[in-house]
């Protein structure tokens, strides 16, 4: 049924549970597995990768509210859309929620409950709220759970 409304989909490893608004803005790579809860927003653009693990309960949020006037009902002064990608064989771990405009480099790691609102460079591994890079793959340390 995704692949009907999906604007492109090369991946079956989709859970139960997967909800995706705006479909026909979201892009899902090869070899892609996206686990129970997950959110995925194609209203500003959302590309994942091939080889990508997206860990249950995440978020991708390609759109917020502008709510600059405070004179003006925020639900009256539009939205801000942009892309959201991630590049390939990133893991995102548990309940990362990654923000509007956001690239996350190839080969990144995303530790579990982080909130990523900047782009993240290749091969990082990032934590935190907001997600900031701690080390880079490849560069030893790399042996314990990172999400």
């Amino acid at each position: 049924m995704l692949k009907l409304f999906v604007a492109e989909i090369r991946s079956w490893k989709i859970k139960d549970g997967v909800t995706i608004w705006f479909p026909e803005g979201v892009r899902i790579g090869r070899h892609v597995t996206i686990n129970e809860g997950v959110f995925l927003d194609g209203f500003g653009g959302l590309s994942i990768g091939n080889h990508c693990r997206i860990a249950h309960g995440c978020s991708f949020i390609s759109e917020d509210h502008v709510f600059d006037d405070p004179d003006t009902p925020i639900w009256q002064q539009g939205k801000r859309a942009s892309p959201i990608t991630l590049e390939d064989d990133v893991w995102c771990g548990c309940g990362v929620k990654v923000m509007r405009g956001v690239t996350i480099g190839r080969g990144s790691v995303i530790a579990a409950g982080s909130v990523v609102t900047r782009s993240i460079p290749p091969n990082s591994i990032a934590m935190g709220v907001p997600a900031r890079v701690v080390r880079t793959r490849g560069t030893g340390g790399d042996r314990g759970p990172a999400a």
